[in-house]
């Protein structure tokens, strides 16, 4: 066996002989007051890998010289100040120490760690403190465990204060672009590039003929549809080499960047209007001050050219559907199995096609991509009832996919305590900048005499203690009694509608594929045809563990109510 780790040392540049010297080859066992995790983040792809293994270097000395082994590298690019954003092995890092596979998680300096502040960095701290465990920050010389705690959190608010400055420059920078006329970044609309330094974008020399023929088809009213389907025909690929849809040259046609104009797009937020990193589709071009939009260079079609496309599209639209109609919002699901059904012959989705569920590859890309396949809809809803009834009762009542149906469960049965965490952690992290303000202004300031100092700490510890408490009572999971009983199971799918049972079976699985029928009238049972990935594996031995185990809770319960 090897360490988990070692691909992602290797593709950091590591050699197999220093990797060893580091005390990174072998996979370390042992107590965990002697393990210890490190997390490496690299924000941007203009951090050169010498630098991280630089990094990792310093802080394998530092653990050298503390007696401490690395029992993981966890490593990772993504952003550490936008809270939408999901940073998988940071969790899995801090999720380690947490569970008691070591003491003490590595990290290079505090704005490795996070750049959202003291809320954040303050709640994990209270976890670590009550495992006895620690956070060591490398450069800066900070060990949570020895009172440097008002330290790290004036260092952590500051990490968070330069976050939202790089932001406010970052966009100064890119609306100053856009006015003059500037690409602002990004993928290029298909038919289009921008040469490095030059601002512009200009025709691609083997993209844009066929850009430009997508464009005159359009012109001539040819649907998206068949002009996908041509496109494969002929065994024309898309600039990532696959195959072309209809709804593809949809959202081109709809940029504003394919006549050459800098777009206007709308960002997206959360549901408290915090900016997300995603910007809707389409869009209108950016207006400049004599009411003319702005050009960023070349286009594949004219101005003109491009408003009659979009009105040649508009006119097919139907409000409320899903031809053109470009204001319907989010959709509401029609189907249980749509996105999650898989084709036999082209292994991608299927979706709700009337009374069958359908291959969308052969309905937005034509026969030349995929024959496709169809099959009554209820048959396969009926089927994947019994199997995932069947597979939930096999498995083992700590099995993780337990565990996610129930959060799943939790977020779909009541989303207003899932939007109260999120707001409630919001406020955590206010309260504890606050908190961060005010002691810089007491001990370093000099402005704020100790009475009213001692006032104003005494409201805020208790507004922390508060949400920190509210925080734990929503974290708590949903009660897992109804999957673990035949009768309960079946009344929990029962009584959800659509969505709720989407919200089960994905938490269950990853696809399903139906497989073909063997000819006209084949009377195999549908479930015999339909192989589902599931995320746990079965055990019908663990049929006996989980009703021992919802045995067992039904007897605490009891004995509680009879107290």
């Amino acid at each position: 066996m090897e360490r988990d780790d070692r691909p992602t040392l290797r593709a950091l540049g590591f050699t197999d002989d220093e990797l060893k010297k580091l005390g990174l080859w072998e996979i370390q066992t042992g107590s965990p007051d002697d393990l210890a995790e490190m997390y490496v983040r690299r924000s941007k792809k203009k951090d050169t890998l010498s630098t991280l293994r630089q990094q990792v270097r310093e802080m394998c000395a530092h653990a050298t010289g503390e007696g401490k082994r690395i029992r993981r590298v966890w490593f990772e690019q993504r952003s550490a100040s936008k809270a939408h954003v999901r940073r998988e092995e940071f969790d899995n890092a801090t999720g380690a120490v947490i569970s008691g596979f070591s003491r003490t998680l590595y990290v290079y300096k505090t704005s490795r760690l996070s750049r959202r502040g003291m809320g954040q960095v303050g709640t994990l701290l209270d976890q670590f403190d009550q495992r006895r465990a620690r956070i060591v920050m490398t450069v800066e010389k900070i060990d949570s465990s020895k009172g440097s705690r008002m330290v790290l959190a004036i260092l952590s608010e500051q990490a968070r204060e330069q976050a939202a400055e790089i932001a406010h420059w970052t966009k100064v920078g890119g609306d100053a672009h856009k006015a003059e006329g500037r690409w602002p970044g990004g993928v290029t609309p298909f038919g289009l590039e921008c040469i490095k330094g030059s601002g512009k974008l200009t025709h691609h020399p083997f993209e844009y003929a066929i850009a430009r023929r997508i464009a005159e088809g359009l012109l001539k009213g040819i649907t998206p549809a068949e002009i996908a389907n041509a496109l494969n025909r002929d065994k024309v690929p898309t600039r990532k080499g696959k195959q072309w849809r209809a709804q593809t040259i949809i959202h081109l046609a709809q940029s504003p960047s394919w006549a050459g104009l800098i777009p206007n797009r709308e960002r997206q937020t959360d549901e408290f209007g915090n900016h997300l990193d995603k910007w809707h589709r389409g869009g209108e071009p950016l207006m400049a001050a004599n009411g003319h939009p702005i050009q960023a260079g070349e286009g594949v079609v004219t101005f003109a050219e491009w408003e009659k496309i979009r009105a040649i599209i508009s006119g097919r639209a139907r409000p409320g559907t899903t031809i053109g109609d470009r204001t319907r919002g989010v959709r509401k699901a029609a189907t249980i199995m749509t996105g999650i059904l898989r084709c036999p012959h082209c292994k991608g989705p299927m979706g709700n096609g009337g009374r069958n569920y359908r291959c969308l590859a052969r309905i937005n890309q034509g026969p030349s991509v995929c024959v496709g396949v169809a099959t009554t809809r209820q048959r396969v809803d009926d089927a994947m009832e019994m199997l995932w009834m069947n597979h939930i009762l096999s498995l083992s009542p700590e099995s993780p996919t337990i565990h996610a149906i129930a959060r799943r469960w939790l977020s779909y049965q009541d989303p207003a305590k899932e939007s109260r965490k999120q707001a409630v952690s919001a406020a955590l992290d206010n309260a504890a900048s606050r908190e961060v303000k005010l002691n810089k202004e007491y001990f370093i300031g000099g402005g704020m005499d100790e009475a009213q100092y001692e006032t104003l700490r005494a409201e805020l510890s208790a507004q922390i203690a508060n949400l920190k408490a509210e925080l734990a009572e929503l974290g708590k999971l949903a009660d897992l009694t109804p999957l673990m009983e035949p009768k309960a199971l079946s009344a929990l799918w029962a009584s959800v509608g659509i969505d709720g049972r989407r919200a089960l079976i994905q938490a269950a699985l990853t696809s399903v594929t139906v497989l073909p029928a063997k000819g006209l009238g084949d009377r195999t049972p549908i479930a015999d045809r339909l192989v589902p990935e599931w995320r746990d594996k079965s055990d019908e031995r663990n049929l006996d563990a989980a009703f021992a185990a919802i045995e067992r809770s039904r007897t605490r319960r009891k004995a509680l109510e009879a107290v």
